[in-house]
């Protein structure tokens, strides 16, 4: 496995494998990496001749300067992580040289990136498409992997490279969950022990509610979900919606859209920490 930290080193080693023939696949990561991550890996290295990994944790997506601060930063344990797994190039550039100027490009995709976290995040999904199209521009991967814990960034990324017209395939992958049921992230390591003790009753109440949608509205499930959430100490939702699974406008009724998600936002009120989740309807 083979470690870069500049864009030429990246190009120079990737223009190397393309004259062997060789497909590429990129793994974007902001570290911190867990199984989640792993997967992804995994599954690009399956499919894939060559697996690029990048570990930058992007500033321009953090609306929230504390965020940035208090985000994980474990790049050797990263590095260990994906040499078990398969990565064949691990690419951890500085910010200096991802962003030698300020990055002035606009994306909007309304209303994939105007709901949910980009109403309470405003500009996260700016920077989001930002660092994830210089990637794609660095790497020229023949196919891109995401997690579905993040179901609104990948909506979003999809928007941005049919609107680039940019030749790759956009794989999305299953959410990896513990035992209990909580969705892997990096910023579950920042969660106290009581929070990771009350953080799976999120899921658990998504879950239980996809029994309710033949005999109750989708205005009544959304409101069960927040009320059973609230009820747990130490958790308090941000949002829950319930949404067209493709565009991710809101719906009215279950006859809205041929597919459905609710997306969910938490903070624990302990440490802070926001955890996004999702499920689908159908």
């Amino acid at each position: 496995m083979e470690i870069v930290t500049t864009i030429k080193d990246l190009k120079s080693l990737l223009g190397e494998l393309r004259n062997e023939g060789k497909s590429v696949g990129l793994v974007p990561t902001m570290g911190a990496l867990h199984a989640g991550h792993a997967s992804l890996v995994d599954r690009s290295a399956q499919e894939n001749d060559v697996t690029v990994v990048s570990v930058f944790l992007n500033p321009t997506q953090f609306n929230d300067p504390t965020d940035l601060e208090k985000y994980p930063r474990t790049l050797e344990a990263d590095c260990q992580l994906l040499s078990e797994h398969g990565a064949s190039i691990v690419f951890a550039p500085s910010v200096e040289e991802v962003y030698p100027e300020p990055d002035t490009r606009q994306f909007s995709y309304p209303p994939t990136d105007a709901v949910m976290e980009g109403a309470f995040r405003p500009g996260h999904f700016n920077g989001v498409c930002q660092v994830v199209s210089k990637l794609f521009g660095y790497v020229e991967p023949d196919r891109a992997y995401f997690g579905e814990k993040d179901y609104q960034q990948i909506a979003v990324i999809r928007r941005m490279v049919d609107d680039l017209q940019l030749k790759l395939e956009i794989v999305s992958c299953p959410v990896i969950r513990d035992e209990r049921g909580l969705a892997l992230s990096s910023r579950n390591k920042l969660l106290t022990s009581h929070e990771l003790d009350i953080a799976p009753h999120i899921y658990q109440a998504m879950k239980d509610s996809r029994s309710m949608m033949n005999e109750r509205s989708l205005k009544d499930t959304l409101n069960y979900v927040v009320e059973r959430v609230n009820a747990v100490e130490g958790l308090q939702v941000q949002y829950y919606s319930i949404v067209d699974g493709r565009t991710l406008a809101d719906i009215a009724t279950w006859d809205d859209a041929e597919s459905i998600v609710g997306c969910i936002t938490v903070f624990c009120t302990d440490s802070g920490v926001r955890l996004i989740d999702h499920i689908k309807y159908k």
